[in-house]
């Protein structure tokens, strides 16, 4: 008998057909033989409507109304799972984060997991149903309900799966697993059976949808390997694990690209060292999360510090880092930068093949697409381009990779 964390996100669960498809699966999941938990995101659309409907009570409403407010977006699935598997004769019982002992600290709308007391998981697997918990959220120990931020439900399945001790942990989405890039922009991109959780953690950071960075993170702390694989059938999918010499052969697995990026460059200063301090606890205490960072001095001893994040916080970066303009130097000053998307080759071959920056820069430049930013990290590869270039830079670098084909 094994023990399987099954995740279903949004689109899995999207109508009362999808539910009763999971209901399905979970059913046969069970009559094999398995324990199973299951972790449910919010139907397809429904945290999106619930926030549309806050807004229009008021244009900034609080952050712990807001928890409170599209935590039952997962309620309503759970509870609609749980009835769908007692239509069909099943037995199953559904949990909210916090009774299935998730315990989070942090922000609102930004909790972080701090531990899982899953006792009551564990004595209902033990009466023979299906656990349904509620993805995305969690409660503090002064009661209050967090959720987890943009993908949680991952994050919740990883952190459950190592909480039980899980055999695997499958991701359910509306792909076959992880890809060589986005099929929607490389049409012969190509399924990765195997990744490493440093290879999915850095596709992660860099743009691929398919799983939240920080439950890589987490998978990889406590050793929870896991499948990305389709709801919608029964196809294998991607197995993230450990790293093996296997992995090494191949420079690149993968290709990554990120829009709605932007770009924030602060010139002019003069202040000592520490401005890289200032500039990133400004940046920090504002909770933004930044990715790129490039600072260099000029002849004349001014220093100049560029980063880029996501066009969503560019205001809340702005009214941060002007806070401490004054600190910086009496000619510093902001500048912005829109319009931009991040592309990124990952490989933990790149360790021990050498020339892969240059291919990917020579098939850019062949291209006639001009780069911005660059980072690097032993398995990473990232540059900025113009937002109406990404799709096509993403398609010379695979194919000067030959990604398309089966290795």
């Amino acid at each position: 008998m094994a023990l399987i964390v099954q995740k279903y996100g949004g689109s899995s669960v999207g109508t009362i057909d999808r539910i009763r498809n999971v209901a399905r699966r979970l059913m046969d999941t069970q009559a094999g033989g398995n324990e199973v938990v299951a972790v449910v995101s919010a139907m397809s659309g429904i945290t999106d409507k619930l926030i549309g409907l806050a807004h229009q009570v008021m244009d900034d409403p609080p952050e712990r109304e807001l928890d409170m407010l599209v935590s039952t977006g997962e309620q309503q699935s759970v509870a609609l799972l749980c009835m769908a598997i007692a239509d069909m004769g099943g037995k199953a019982v559904s949990f909210t984060g916090a009774q299935a002992g998730i315990c989070t600290y942090g922000s609102h709308t930004r909790g972080r997991i701090e531990s899982i007391a899953p006792a009551r998981i564990i004595t209902a697997l033990q009466e023979g149903n299906i656990v349904v918990c509620a993805g995305f959220q969690g409660m503090t120990p002064g009661g209050e309900i967090h959720t987890l931020g943009r993908g949680g439900s991952d994050l919740s399945a990883i952190a459950l799966a190592a909480a039980v001790k899980a055999d695997i942990c499958q991701i359910y989405t509306d792909v076959d697993g992880v890809y060589t890039c986005d099929p929607r922009v490389v049409k012969n991109a190509r399924k990765i059976p195997v990744l490493s959780y440093e290879e999915m953690l850095e596709m992660a950071s860099s743009g691929s949808k398919v799983m939240q960075a920080r439950s890589v993170e987490l998978a990889k702390k406590f050793g929870v390997i896991f499948e990305v694989r389709n709801s919608m059938n029964n196809n294998p999918g991607t197995i993230v694990q450990e790293e093996n010499h296997a992995m090494e052969s191949l420079a690149v697995r993968g290709v990554s690209i990120e829009r709605n990026q932007a770009r924030v460059t602060v010139s002019g200063i003069t202040a000592p060292v520490a401005y890289t301090a200032l500039i990133l606890t400004a940046l920090a205490e504002a909770e933004i999360n930044i990715d790129m960072i490039v600072a260099n001095t000029a002849h004349d001893g001014k220093a100049r510090q560029s980063f880029t994040m996501n066009m969503n916080e560019l205001g809340a970066a702005q009214a941060a880092l002007k806070n401490v303009l004054p600190q910086l130097g009496a000619e510093a000053r902001l500048e912005t930068e829109a319009g931009l998307a991040k592309l990124s080759v990952v490989g933990v071959g790149m360790r021990s093949n050498s020339g892969v920056a240059a291919t990917v820069f020579r098939a850019l430049a062949d291209a006639g697409i001009p780069t911005g930013m660059i980072a690097t990290s032993e398995i990473r590869i990232s540059t900025t381009v113009e937002a109406s270039d990404i799709e096509e830079a993403a398609r010379v670098v695979h194919e000067a990779f030959h990604l398309e084909r089966e290795n």
